[in-house]
């Protein structure tokens, strides 16, 4: 067999394994999608304010210890 037609067959077993994957998985209803959406949003929020925070203040301790 040429290795153009083994490499065929691995690409459409690939394929199929993967469909038969992704048969498999439970996905989420439309309102665990926007509820997970909504936690995800709130988290990313929380932690850009905590991480902003700490950054004001270890710009400000710098520059307190550097004299800037």
């Amino acid at each position: 067999m040429s290795p153009q037609k083994t490499q065929a067959r691995g690409i459409q077993k690939f394929y199929r394994e993967t469909i038969a994957e992704l048969r498999k998985v439970t996905w989420p209803t439309k309102d665990e999608a926007i509820n997970l959406t909504r936690v995800v949003l709130i988290v990313i929020f929380l932690m850009g304010a905590f991480l902003g925070i700490l950054d004001y203040l270890f710009t400000r301790l710098f520059g307190l210890i550097l004299g800037a």
